[in-house]
């Protein structure tokens, strides 16, 4: 049931869906919203409720005691503000829209690019593995990648010594400790930092290629890998 608000001495009132919806009242919005009445929720229909609510002010105030200029100057504020949010929120919509035809222009031109992103499993065929790598954080002293079959034998440890923070692109002919070439298959490398004999953080980057462009359910650039997977264009950590 609607009910009414009595403004001023003379006895006028005004809605009290009216009220409600310039105190932000959850309720009034839904109703308002369902019926298509005033006191809409966009900020053309919010710019109108506070219009209307003032003029309403205005006409039936007590000309003994007329309303404080200040509040209605405030209340202009506030119409202005809910048309300048209207407006920003209008750009940036329009700006994210150009962002993301930007973003799908420049991933496709990684398409039959090889690529690293992160990853462990690494291909050996015919006494070649493909390129990884490894990003640091932070300044090692010294770094460490650990090569396992896929029994889980470790079979190689590669030693790269002192590394700076960044991405470190690998190059290695697949053979174990012993310097014996390694059989074909699927391996596994981890990497394993220090500082002052401290654990860094170490993350391992396994290079595959790029093979199309989609977009994602959130509306960012996906690159689709030779390996099966998809990954979002900031994942690329280098392009060979």
């Amino acid at each position: 049931m609607t009910t009414n608000t009595t403004i001023g001495n003379n006895g006028a009132t005004v809605s009290q869906t009216l009220l409600d919806t310039m105190n932000g009242s959850n309720g009034a919005s839904s109703a308002t919203g369902s019926t298509g009445g005033t006191g809409g929720t966009s900020p053309a229909d919010l710019q109108n409720t506070f219009l209307q609510l003032l003029v309403a002010q205005l006409k039936n105030q007590d000309p003994t005691n007329p309303m404080d200029s200040s509040q209605m100057t405030s209340q202009l504020a506030q119409i202005s503000t809910v048309q300048g949010i209207g407006q920003l929120n209008t750009s940036l919509s329009s700006l994210a829209a150009q962002l993301t035809a930007g973003q799908q222009s420049q991933a496709a031109l990684l398409i039959g690019s090889s690529v690293l992103t992160p990853g462990s499993s690494i291909a050996v065929a015919s006494g070649k593995a493909n390129a990884f790598g490894v990003t640091l954080a932070n300044d090692v002293s010294d770094l460490q990648v650990v090569v396992k079959n896929s029994a889980g034998t470790i079979v190689n440890t590669i030693d790269l010594g002192k590394q700076s923070a960044g991405t470190i692109p690998v190059g290695w002919t697949p053979t174990d400790s012993a310097g014996n070439t390694l059989p074909d298959g699927t391996y596994t490398i981890t990497a394993t930092g220090t500082i002052n004999g401290q654990p860094a953080t170490a993350t391992t980057l396994t290079s595959s290629t790029v093979e199309s462009v989609v977009t994602q359910t959130s509306g960012a650039a996906g690159l689709v890998l030779s390996n099966g997977s998809t990954v979002d264009l900031t994942s690329i950590a280098a392009i060979l």
